[in-house]
């Protein structure tokens, strides 16, 4: 009986290893990580009519620019940046982040915003293993947030400002947050997250469960272990609501109340967290994953600007 017993634990221990093996590569290496630029470019023209001839002609004339650096591991990432639609009276910088599988075109509904109507300065990064940047496998924030802040600190090199918001969605949220509590520069002064989760562990506990009917163990674990060996991070440290814990600088968090793929719930986790400094929250009312601009761009735009120059004032 005993014999049987140890049998079983070793074939259920070897089956977890396996599946951990499976779950992390399919998690971590998707097959399109932003690089399908012809299709996603198609994409945020049809949620956006006009908006990649706007981008386009910026970029022959000059106005966005090309630029790339160093990151996290020594990979070479990609960004590109411009300056206010009127420079002379720019009133900061914003560094728009990408989520999963995207690059700096899925989301230049926001860049326009901040560039044309909001009338900031505007640093576009693809993340790594992301769109025209090099890298491993997908970092889901946690590294993410030392390569954004290279790319903000770049931001801070070229227009000097001391305003600078940081402003992610869905993955490029939790970068957001798990950016916001490491110890940063002055000029880092507000931040905006759009459907971030609230930690990886969490994140992919609900993908296991709605995708494929799992519990978290043993899958989860067996995959976190093979994360941490194989790209030196865990899924229990990248926390959004840790480093949130930490953020003393004001903070506007976002969140569809449809969405289903970043629980809503996590809206309230993220909130909950920041115990320290000024916050809010804005709700979008039938909004799914990520569509909270693409519903209400007046309402989007309002609660983001009110919410900067609040946080100019403290």
């Amino acid at each position: 009986m005993k014999k049987f017993f140890f049998l079983l634990l070793a074939v259920l221990s070897l089956n977890s290893c396996v599946v951990g093996r499976y779950m992390c590569k399919f998690a971590l290496l998707p097959e399109e990580h932003g690089n399908d630029f012809e299709g996603d470019r198609a994409k945020t023209e049809s949620r956006y009519p006009g908006i990649i001839a706007w981008y386009d002609d910026l970029h022959q004339a000059g106005m966005f620019r090309d630029t790339s650096l160093t990151g996290e591991g020594g990979y070479k990432l990609h960004a590109v940046y411009a300056s206010a639609c009127d420079p002379a009276s720019a009133l900061g910088t914003a560094v728009v982040v990408h989520g999963y599988t995207d690059n700096h075109i899925c989301f230049l509904n926001l860049v326009r915003m901040y560039r044309d109507s909001l009338n900031y300065n505007v640093m576009v990064p693809d993340l790594h293993y992301h769109g025209e940047s090099e890298g491993r496998a997908v970092q889901m924030g946690w590294f993410d947030r030392l390569d954004v802040r290279r790319f903000a600190d770049m931001a801070h090199e070229i227009w000097g400002d001391d305003f600078l918001v940081v402003h992610g969605v869905s993955m490029g949220a939790a970068t957001t947050m798990m950016l916001s509590g490491d110890d940063l520069p002055a000029y880092y002064r507000a931040f905006v997250e759009d459907c971030g989760y609230s930690s990886v562990w969490d994140q992919f506990a609900h993908n296991l469960k709605d995708w494929f009917h799992l519990p978290p163990f043993p899958v989860l674990h067996s995959a976190n272990i093979v994360c941490r060996n194989k790209y030196g991070w865990d899924f229990k440290e990248a926390s959004s609501v840790e480093q949130v814990a930490k953020c003393e600088r004001p903070m506007l968090f976002i969140h569809g109340d449809k969405d289903d793929f970043v629980p809503f719930e996590h809206l309230q986790k993220n909130y909950d967290a920041k115990v320290k400094g000024y916050k809010e929250m804005w709700v979008a009312p039938g909004s799914e994953h990520a569509m909270a601009y693409k519903d209400h761009p007046a309402e989007y735009v309002q609660h983001v600007r009110a919410f900067l120059v609040k946080a100019k004032t403290l």
